[in-house]
């Protein structure tokens, strides 16, 4: 069942994690419900990342709880993490394809190991994986890039596959993991627009790591217009001050900041600061 647009998906109560003593995340709080963003912002090294790897069960928590769609994961063992962690999906850095799949595998993939994607007879039927892997490539502008493999397409290009791939099974909640790291201002926006585009169509909540204001400022104030296909303004009091979008920064594992891009921008805290270009 898709998820209302009141329907929390992910909660983090008071989560901490230490590696040899050194704080990963510490007492991180926050809910998020569908359709909802989170735009996170952080030096390097300050929890960003594992932030998403604890939501997803990748990496355990030492105190707290971690909610994810109604259900305390907290504690779930690995097999038990795998149909739940099935609704997530997740864009690695760089892209993360695999070199020796085609482009028509590497989006497969997720339809044919999830377990929560099979039917009670096995896998999906091979002309409904073929079906959904052409709809999305073609969601993603890369329809003509079937038989390819990575290695022939473009770094923007691989980076549009990871989003297909992330996103072709239809996941409630998506994570994106500096998505447009390294890429130039044009195709990096491009990038932004799509992940603007299947957050709208489908109402899925999103958490965007990123180093790039610019990205989060899309993110909080443009929308998809499935009538005309476009990506377009907010309307008027879904922008800077909404609540769809808000914007964490993140700092030796803390969240230090919580809130909307109006509130972000008038922040006088210095280090919260580093990350408002207009």
């Amino acid at each position: 069942m898709a998820e209302t647009a009141t329907s929390e998906v992910l909660r983090f109560d008071d989560v901490s994690l230490h590696f040899d003593g050194t704080p990963a995340l510490d007492h991180v709080s926050f809910a998020m419900n569908a359709g909802e963003t989170r735009v996170v912002f952080g030096a390097a090294g300050s929890g960003k990342t594992m932030m998403l790897k604890t939501a997803v069960g990748l990496e355990k928590p030492d105190s707290g709880h971690v909610i994810l769609f109604g259900e305390d994961v907290t504690n779930f063992k690995e097999s038990a993490m795998f149909a739940i962690r099935s609704k997530v999906g997740i864009l690695f850095q760089e892209g993360g394809l695999f070199d020796s799949m085609t482009i028509a595998e590497n989006v497969a993939y997720p339809l044919l190991n999830q377990q929560a994607r099979r039917n009670g007879d096995g896998p999906l039927p091979e002309a409904e994986v073929d079906a959904r892997v052409l709809r999305t490539l073609n969601f993603v502008e890369l329809g003509n890039t079937l038989e390819k493999f990575p290695s022939e397409i473009s770094g923007g290009m691989r980076r549009r596959v990871g989003i297909a791939r992330a996103v072709v099974t239809e996941p409630p909640l998506v994570l994106y993991d500096s998505p447009t790291a390294g890429l130039d201002p044009i195709t990096a926006n491009l990038i932004i627009h799509l992940l603007i585009k299947e957050r709208d169509s489908r109402n899925t909540a999103a958490i965007l790591v990123t180093h790039r204001y610019q990205d989060g400022h899309l993110m909080a104030n443009f929308r998809y217009n499935p009538d005309s296909g476009q990506i377009e303004p907010a309307r008027e009091g879904e922008g800077l001050g909404g609540v769809r979008t808000k914007f964490f920064v993140m700092n030796e594992g803390r969240l230090v900041f919580d809130g909307s891009e109006t509130e972000l921008r008038a922040s006088q805290d210095s280090y919260v600061r580093k990350f408002v270009k207009y």
